[in-house]
């Protein structure tokens, strides 16, 4: 049951109450998710097609930017500074990057996904002569 219009007959939620937790965007009850990030096709419950969903990179590199950096910086203050061995610089920071790098990858992607159906945001296109506006646009 698709609808034609994705805001119909559903008040907006916020992209924190959905994405963070992988809710459909619209309806805020079914699946974002068919598994850890592959994104399902649709909403079961409100029949939202995802096919708007792409997030690319933007998870990854929040990650990295903010996890990442910090924990690879961490292992090498170790290594210098203490010359702690090896085994203890593995010991320590494998689990960091597991538990601040691997796991806030879904709900990162969720958020981001939820913030562009709420702002329906798009692909960019460039403007062409005969319109100097951009598609869409008149």
């Amino acid at each position: 049951m698709a609808h034609a219009d994705p805001y119909e007959d559903y008040p907006p939620l916020k992209p924190q109450q959905t994405g963070l937790v992988g809710k459909c965007p619209r309806c805020g009850r079914g699946r974002l998710f068919s598994g850890f990030l592959a994104m399902a096709d649709r909403c079961e419950v409100c029949g939202l097609d995802y096919d708007f969903a792409d997030p690319a990179d933007g998870p990854a590199f929040f990650v990295i930017t903010f996890t990442c950096i910090p924990v690879v910086a961490f292992a090498v203050w170790m290594e210098v500074a203490i010359g702690a061995p090896y085994w203890l610089n593995a010991l320590l920071t494998l689990p960091l990057l597991v538990l601040f790098c691997i796991l806030p990858l879904r709900p990162l992607k969720g958020l981001l996904v939820a913030q562009q159906f709420i702002h329906n945001a798009h692909e960019g296109a460039i403007a062409g002569p005969e319109d100097p506006h951009g598609p869409g646009r008149r």
